[in-house]
């Protein structure tokens, strides 16, 4: 049996197996209001419902919807087809730079109608599948919102006192309107101890580094929803952001046989984007007809010193690395939508054009003072892609318990690189979808999704880059393709009524063309394509309502993720991880919304493994705190504000890094042993929220 029948016969085995557990998993309760035919995915949620969060924006409402998760719309080859979980009034956002989050922040909760649970191969738009939230909101008169949110460290970090969003939303005729103004800015740091070893396990070097980073993104967005005559909608988004990143290292090293010495690092990213995305769907013969258009740019200058200075009478050291680039983003996508009967027809047609010029330069600093430029092979390019794509879909039931969608499409492409060794290819790519919903029973609902997929790839993996702070160098590769996989997954949902709810979901991606690190010439390396991958896992989603019980107002939300990936090496011939891929993540959090009061408690754990990044001469393994702990105190009326604290990284989790590196290839012997530990300490968070 081919891996592609194995997958796709094992997701349908595991419906059966899905509904099957899941109907077992509910504890025997009373009747408890819900409905018994209501579906385990169909709930609407009422404004009333939330009211015990005092919830300010549609974002705080979502959050609070037991068992869903919001998953953002991946960045995908164009627009295509939906990806992401969130429709807004119905309809998914055709935009990229402006995520969900952000928009469902600048919605306030007084203007949600209600939020819809549905199945997403129910709603008649290709890509959708699993649980999807419809957030219906209605703006009346003008409204205003805030948020404030300044947070705290104990060790090596600037106080981030930056970070606000600020929306005002209201109506004037068929217009909707809504704009804001946000920085979603982060301040971040460490310090500690590396160590070094030899082959054979002898310190050969001690190094004290403190590291502070700072990141600011101011942004100002416009979002206007126009009602037309008829059925007619428009939707218009803008959005501009300034970005400004700064990071400094500070470190000391010694070691035997070596003069001491210090050690500084400084980054700096600074740019601009914007993008303007729109699209107005009207009737047309016995369907709608939905024109969508995006223009997208980003313009960034990023740079990077290293600087040694030696004890002794060693000259001081040094190197610079600077890029310079734009990208850009320009899109036409039509869809068509008409029902025949009982069945929903789309057919599509979409035009994407992207482009990304960079220039990359190396520098080394001088004995007397000053940085002299070196070359850089394949550092600077022009990388541009022109592609074409055309799909059609169709959905029905099959019957009072069973709806399917069906999405068949192809891509054509051209993909050009001018300089460092470029070349121009052109590529044809079939895609498509297959989506499934059944209702196993009135509290059991499986959905099912088999999917060809082409992925996206950045531009940048094609240029040579090098990263100065870990003496790693990509050498650039023009032959880079996207990689193509075939995907089955299986998501069951089971109502537990007033008790709450719970998702099971497991899935298999087979994938072609998998980008990883791959040899470059005989001793070079970069991103690159390998054959063959594997990815498959679990994930577990639950609410546990304990107002039954006695125990009112206390809420457990679980979470838990096992992933298991495979792919050949490309030097030992051996199956090892995707490099970086995720391999376990589990969580369980905890709010008691006091009764009677307006004050409200709660705090959670998480933990998270990835595996190891596997370069041609190294092996690296870096993480963070991974026993992660929070609790949270707030009060949601303090004279008609929203006050919440928050400290985490309550078990003082740290920065680690283990690295192997090697004398030439990783099946070359040991070079040395990097082992670190930076502390990071306690965050102290702080959020007050309001509206006018």
């Amino acid at each position: 049996m081919t891996f592609k029948a194995f997958l796709f016969r094992g997701a349908a085995a595991s419906a059966v197996a899905l509904s099957a557990a899941l109907a077992c998993a509910a504890p025997a309760v009373a009747q408890d209001g819900t409905s018994a035919e209501a579906s385990a995915e169909n709930r609407t949620y009422l404004p009333a419902e939330f009211a015990r969060f005092a919830p300010q924006s549609a974002l705080d409402m979502l959050n609070q919807v037991p068992g869903f998760v919001i998953r953002q719309a991946t960045v995908e080859r164009g627009l295509g087809q939906a990806t992401g979980n969130v429709l807004l009034n119905g309809q998914r956002i055709s935009n990229k730079s402006d995520d969900i989050v952000a928009q469902l922040r600048r919605i306030p909760a007084a203007n949600v109608v209600r939020i819809e649970i549905r199945d997403g191969a129910t709603l008649g738009i290709p890509g959708l599948s699993g649980q999807v939230a419809n957030v219906v909101s209605k703006a009346g008169g003008l409204k205003g919102q805030w948020s404030y949110r300044p947070e705290f460290r104990q060790y090596f970090t600037d106080p981030l006192l930056t970070r606000f969003d600020v929306s005002v939303s209201g109506e004037r005729g068929p217009v909707e309107f809504t704009f804001g103004i946000e920085n979603q800015a982060s301040r971040s740091g460490a310090g500690g101890d590396t160590l070094i070893y030899d082959a054979d396990g002898d310190l050969i070097d001690t190094r004290l580094d403190e590291w502070t980073g700072n990141f600011d993104q101011p942004r100002a967005s416009a979002r206007f929803v126009y009602d037309g005559p008829g059925d007619s909608v428009g939707n218009l988004n803008l959005s501009y952001r300034d970005f400004d990143y700064e990071y400094r290292e500070d470190g000391f090293r010694t070691g035997p046989g070596k003069p001491d010495r210090e050690r500084d690092v400084t980054e700096v990213e600074e740019g601009h984007d914007y993008e303007i995305g729109g699209d107005y769907q009207f009737d047309l013969w016995s369907g709608q007809l939905k024109l969508i258009g995006l223009d997208r740019y980003n313009e960034a200058h990023y740079e990077v010193d290293v600087i040694v200075d030696y004890a002794d009478a060693t000259p001081t050291a040094g190197e610079r690395v600077t890029q310079d680039s734009e990208e850009s983003e320009r899109i036409l996508r039509g869809e068509y939508q008409w029902k025949q009967g009982v069945a929903d027809w789309e057919i599509s047609a979409e035009a994407a054009f992207n482009a990304l010029d960079s220039v990359t330069r190396l520098f080394e600093l001088q004995p007397g003072g000053g940085f002299t430029e070196v070359a850089f092979p394949n550092g600077t390019a022009r990388v541009e892609e022109s592609r074409y794509e055309t799909g059609v879909s169709y959905g029905r039931p099959l019957s009072d318990t069973l709806s399917f969608q069906l999405a068949l499409g192809a891509e054509y492409s051209e993909l050009s690189q001018i300089g460092g060794n470029g070349q121009t290819r052109t590529f044809w790519r079939p895609k498509g979808q297959l989506t499934a919903v059944w209702q196993a029973d009135p509290r059991t609902t499986v959905n099912f999704r088999l999917q060809r997929k082409v992925g996206q790839l950045n531009f940048s993996d094609f240029l040579a880059s090098v990263n100065l702070n870990n003496g790693t160098t990509n050498q650039g590769n023009p032959d880079l393709v996207p990689p193509q996989s075939w995907e089955a997954e299986v998501e069951g949902a089971r109502s537990w009524g007033k008790w709450g709810n719970a998702t099971l979901r497991v899935y298999g991606h087979l994938v072609d063309d998998i980008v990883d690190y791959v040899p470059i010439g005989a001793t070079g390396e970069s991103i690159g394509n390998l054959d063959q991958a594997t990815r498959y896992g679990i994930e577990w989603r639950g609410t546990t309502n304990l107002d039954p019980a006695g125990i009112r107002g206390l809420r457990i939300d679980t979470r838990v993720w096992l992933q298991s990936t495979s792919v050949e090496d490309p030097l030992t011939g051996k199956k090892r991880a995707i490099s970086g891929a995720l391999q376990q993540f589990a969580s369980i959090n905890a709010r008691w919304d006091v009764p009677e009061t307006d004050w409200a408690f709660g705090g959670g754990l998480s933990h998270q493994r990835s595996a190891p990044v596997y370069r041609l001469t190294e092996v690296s393994r870096q993480w963070e705190i991974p026993l992660g702990g929070n609790l949270f105190v707030e009060h949601k009326n303090f004279h008609g504000l929203t006050l919440r604290a928050s400290v985490n990284n309550l078990f003082y989790g740290e920065s680690y890094m283990d690295r192997t590196v090697h004398d030439g290839r990783r099946t070359d012997p040991v070079s040395f042993v990097e082992i670190r530990d930076r502390t990071i300490g306690p965050i102290f968070s702080f959020e007050i929220r309001g509206k006018f």
